[in-house]
C-alpha cells in the first residue's frame, strides 16, 4: 500500500500579492491625506470627497481579491482599472486648474496599483494593456500635457512591463524548479526500491543459483533459471525505469501543493533509536563487535539505514570473502557524526574491480552502501588492498535535535 506524501511550497507570486495588498492600501491613505492637505485648491471639493470616499471603500473591500491569482480575475482587474481611470478624468472636474499645472491626479500614485495587479497577474503583454489606458487617460486629463506629463507615462509603462517580464521569467524558474524535484523524487524512490530489492530478492536468487549448481540435476536447472531472472533483474533495477509514482501540482491561495506516491514508511522515524540494537545481530562466531558502553542514539530512519548498510557490507564479506572470512564491525559514537566500520580478511578486491561490477548491473555497493548513506548526508568509503582484506568506513551525521546517551548508561 502506498501513501501520498504532500510538499507544499510557496510560490514566488505570493510575496508580489502581498506587497500589492500593502501598496493599494497605503496609496488610498496617501491619495487621502495629499488632497486633504490641499482642499484649498479644489473648486469642487465634493467632487473629490465622493471619489476618494469611494476609492477607500473599493480598496478596503477588494483586499481579498488581491491576495492571490486565483482570486483576482479579469472582471475585477477590469473593474479596478475603470475605477482608477475614472479618477484620472474626474481630476479637472474637481480642479479646474489641473490641466494648467502638473499636479497629481485624484487617485494619485493609487492608480499604479492597478497596473501592478495587471502585470503579476497576466504577464508583461497585461501590464502594456493596462498601463497604455492609463496612459492616455493621463494625457486627456492634463489637455495640453508637458514634457513631465510625458516623462511620468513612460515611466510608468515601461516600469509595468518590466515588472510583467520579471514575473515571467519567476513562473519559468519555477516551473523548472518544480520539474528537477519530480525527477529527484523519483530517483530517489527508484533508489529505495533497487536497494530494498538486493537486499533481498537479487540475493536470494543468487543463492539459489549456487545452491542449484553445486547440488546438480533438477536443482542445477532451477539454478540456471533463478540466474536469469537475476540477470533479468539486476539489467531492470540499473537501467534507471522509474517506478509508478504520481506528481500533482496544484495552486491554492498562491502555494504550490506537490502530491507524490511513495511506499510506506513506518511511523515514528523521528525518534531516538539506540544503533548498538540493530546492529547486535550480527555478532557471531566470524563477526565481532565493538561498540561504546552508552547507547548511540539516532533518528529511528537513520538508524535504520545505517544498519542496513552495514548488513550489505557483512553481505558482501560472506559473498566475496568466503564462508570462513572473518568480519570486525566497530562503532565509534563522535560528537557530530557516527562512525562504522566494517573490516574483512578476505582477498581484498582488485583495483576497478567496483566499477566493473556497477557496469554489469551488480549495485550492492553503489545503492544498499553508498547510496544509502548519500541519503543520509553522509558517505561511504571503501579501502581494499589486495591479498589484506577490504574496509569500510561509513559516517552519518548526527541530527541536532538527537541527544547522545550518558556515559556509563547500560546497555
Amino acid at each position: 500500500m502506498a501513501k501520498r506524501e504532500r510538499v507544499v511550497r510557496m510560490s514566488v507570486e505570493l510575496p508580489l500579492w502581498r506587497a500589492l495588498t500593502g501598496y493599494r492600501v497605503l496609496t488610498a491613505v496617501y491619495a487621502v491625506l495629499l488632497a486633504a492637505f490641499g482642499r484649498e485648491k479644489f473648486e469642487r471639493p465634493w467632487v473629490a470627497a465622493a471619489y476618494l470616499g469611494f476609492l477607500v471603500v473599493w480598496t478596503l473591500a477588494t483586499l481579498p481579491k488581491v491576495r492571490s491569482a486565483a482570486n483576482c480575475t479579469k472582471r475585477f482587474l477590469g473593474a479596478d482599472l475603470v475605477v482608477a481611470l475614472t479618477g484620472i478624468l474626474l481630476t479637472p472636474l474637481a480642479d479646474l486648474d489641473s490641466q494648467t499645472f502638473d499636479g497629481p491626479t485624484l487617485p494619485s500614485i493609487w492608480t499604479a496599483g492597478s497596473v501592478l495587479a495587471f502585470a503579476i497577474k497576466g504577464g508583461w503583454r497585461w501590464a502594456a494593456f493596462a498601463s497604455t489606458f492609463v496612459a492616455a487617460a493621463n494625457i486627456i486629463q492634463r489637455g495640453d500635457p508637458s514634457r513631465d506629463t510625458f516623462h511620468n507615462v513612460l515611466l510608468v509603462w515601461v516600469a509595468s512591463i518590466a515588472i510583467g517580464y520579471v514575473v515571467e521569467v519567476a513562473r519559468a524558474s519555477e516551473r523548472t524548479l518544480a520539474r528537477a524535484l519530480e525527477i529527484e523524487a523519483a530517483t530517489r524512490e527508484r533508489e529505495r526500491l533497487a536497494r530494498d530489492i538486493h537486499d533481498s530478492v537479487l540475493q536470494v536468487l543468487a543463492m539459489v543459483q549456487r545452491r542449484g549448481a553445486a547440488i546438480g540435476g533438477e536443482a542445477a536447472e532451477l539454478g540456471r533459471l533463478a540466474g536469469e531472472q537475476e540477470v533479468a533483474l539486476r539489467t531492470l533495477v540499473s537501467s534507471g525505469l522509474v517506478p509508478p509514482t504520481r506528481v500533482s501540482e496544484d495552486a491554492a491561495d498562491g502555494a504550490v501543493v506537490r502530491t507524490v506516491d511513495v511506499a510506506d514508511e513506518p511511523a515514528g522515524d523521528e525518534a531516538a533509536c539506540d544503533l548498538r540494537a540493530l546492529l547486535a545481530p550480527h555478532a557471531g562466531a566470524r563477526t565481532s563487535l565493538a561498540e561504546p558502553g552508552a547507547p548511540v542514539l539516532l533518528p529511528a530512519a537513520s538508524a535504520r539505514e545505517l544498519a542496513a548498510a552495514v548488513g550489505a557490507a557483512l553481505d558482501n564479506v560472506r559473498v566475496h570473502a568466503g564462508a570462513d572470512a572473518q568480519a570486525w564491525i566497530l562503532v565509534e559514537d563522535e560528537s557530530d557524526e557516527v562512525i562504522v566500520t566494517v573490516r574483512d580478511d578476505g582477498p581484498g578486491i582488485p583495483e576497478g574491480r567496483l566499477a566493473q561490477a556497477e557496469g554489469e548491473g551488480r549495485l550492492g555497493v553503489a545503492l544498499s552502501i553508498r547510496g544509502r548513506l548519500r541519503d543520509l548526508g553522509g558517505t561511504a568509503e571503501l579501502i581494499s588492498v589486495p591479498g589484506q582484506g577490504c574496509e569500510v568506513e561509513l559516517k552519518v551525521p548526527r541530527a541536532p535535535k538527537v541527544s547522545r546517551g550518558k556515559a556509563g548508561s547500560a546497555r
